[in-house]
């Protein structure tokens, strides 16, 4: 029998339901008998008696000797890795463990400047210093890719004493970096390469996906099963492979961020989404990505509508997700975001994510062809009510550098004050600020405050981009490091 036909969590949680039990452990609904009748009538009986705690049977998450062993075992054989481990706080916990495995107080490690908030809460929990390269910017677009492999050997010469290597692939947009030449001079380097692929779960099921970071050469890689493949919200994994990181160390940074209460409903959708994958993920994939080309095919045609596409490899855009599609609608003089609420509005479609000018749709396992004649039919509609109009397309500016005056986490643990915009200059940033677009963090918390950087705030704001992070959504006021 193939060992991955075999669903250990899965399997012990259907033998443990209808066994007799008398429960005086927590969770207090105790199988579900003392839940409110308006939560059993939506979720339904099941949810409740598999909701248990770590019993005996279940193994233990934190020191797995049973069915999470092998369960992980199982994953781990499938994606490719020498050890796998179940996230139940989502890919943030794992991208934070990842870091605490890798670096200490005032430790270097080197990442995009797009990387994800969660990037820099570990640097805030581990006290490393981030040397930053800048992803590559497309301002026909307003995205930001991937860096590039140039870019990081300047870096890792004037750096050849970082201790780790970080890398978002691929991104929000489905754009992946040049990912194997990153892997191949990181570790010449002796450096481990960690890699956010947060929205890359499916790449190894398909020979027509971008590659694996696990076939890539990544030591590390954190996937969110939830977003591409079967599991429940929350649910991701840890892998490792290679010997630069130490799993012992990866276990005990993973046992900080981890909840010792872990859900079993989301440790046995891990469990399930690695069967599924394992028996029909190929199939499974050839049909989203026909689909996916099914929806290109439709929105190409209509008037207005402009997809982001792959021609050829161009710096930081070496490998493209077909399942992902990314619409730009600033030809009829809408923002993303209104454009999105029509679409939930009138027709009931919603997208993964809107932006200034585009909108991102996730296409997956679960779509069907009726979702994306839906899709396609909503964009006919607004083709015919908006006709294409000359737009102020923004050109938004590259980001004025910066430099760190203190550690994220320095900066994190200090006083902090108010101070007005005009005074905010060669002050330290107590705030982490990020505009969109790009979509890349302009101030980090222990950056200087630059005018250059205000400009550039007030110059988005104007331009009608959104501004996140910063407490005073009029940009007035800017919190601060406060002086001695």
């Amino acid at each position: 029998m193939n060992q991955q036909q075999a669903s250990p969590i899965t399997e012990i949680l259907r033998k443990l339901i209808i066994q007799p039990d008398v429960p005086f452990y927590a969770p207090g609904h105790k199988r579900g008998q003392g839940v409110s009748k308006i939560l059993s009538d939506l979720l339904g009986k099941k949810t409740f008696q598999t909701d248990l705690p770590e019993l005996p049977e279940l193994d233990n998450l934190f020191a797995p000797s049973g069915v999470i062993q092998v369960a992980q075992t199982l994953a781990a054989e499938l994606w490719g890795a020498s050890q796998t481990w179940f996230l139940v706080n989502g890919t943030s916990c794992g991208v934070i463990a990842a870091i605490l495995a890798t670096c200490g107080a005032v430790d270097k490690i080197i990442l995009p400047r797009n990387s994800h908030q969660s990037a820099i809460a570990g640097l805030i929990l581990s006290g490393a210093m981030p040397i930053f390269i800048e992803p590559v910017y497309d301002a026909q677009w307003d995205l930001a890719y991937g860096i590039t492999p140039e870019a990081l050997e300047r870096t890792l010469q004037a750096h050849p004493d970082a201790k780790a290597v970080m890398l978002l692939y691929p991104t929000y947009h489905g754009v992946g970096a040049d990912i194997q030449a990153i892997a191949e001079i990181s570790h010449r380097y002796n450096i481990p390469l960690i890699v956010d692929e947060a929205h890359g779960a499916h790449f190894h099921f398909h020979p027509d996906l971008p590659p694996s970071a696990m076939e890539a050469g990544a030591d590390i890689t954190i996937q969110s099963t939830h977003k591409t493949l079967g599991a429940l919200s929350q649910a991701s994994m840890l892998h490792l492979q290679g010997s630069r990181v130490n799993p012992q160390r990866m276990t005990k940074a993973l046992s900080l961020v981890q909840s010792t209460s872990p859900s079993y409903l989301l440790l046995a959708s891990l469990d399930g989404a690695r069967h599924q994958m394992a028996l029909e993920g190929n199939a499974l994939l050839t049909q989203t990505i026909d689909l996916a080309q099914i929806a290109r095919q439709k929105l190409a045609q209509i008037p207005g509508v402009k997809i982001l596409n792959f021609a050829e490899p161009q710096p930081g855009f070496r490998w493209f997700d077909p399942t992902r599609l990314t619409i730009d609608v600033s030809q009829w003089g809408l923002t993303g975001f209104e454009v999105d609420e029509i679409l939930r509005d009138e027709w009931g479609v919603t997208a993964e994510l809107p932006t200034l000018r585009q909108l991102s749709f996730i296409i997956s396992l679960g779509n069907s062809q009726e979702d994306i004649e839906a899709l396609a039919q909503a964009f006919r509609v607004l083709s015919d009510r908006y006709p294409i109009s000359e737009t102020n397309i923004l050109k938004i500016p590259p980001i004025p550098p910066s430099h760190f005056a203190l550690s994220p986490r320095d900066a994190f643990f200090a006083m902090t004050e108010t101070v007005k915009i005009e005074n905010a200059i060669a002050r330290i940033s107590a705030e982490l600020i990020c505009p969109y677009p790009p979509g890349i963090p302009l101030l980090i918390p222990g950056e200087m405050i630059t005018e250059e950087a205000l400009d550039y705030l007030q110059k988005v704001q104007n331009l009608g981009g959104m501004i996140s992070g910063c407490s005073d959504s009029s940009l007035k006021t800017f919190q601060v490091i406060a002086n001695k």
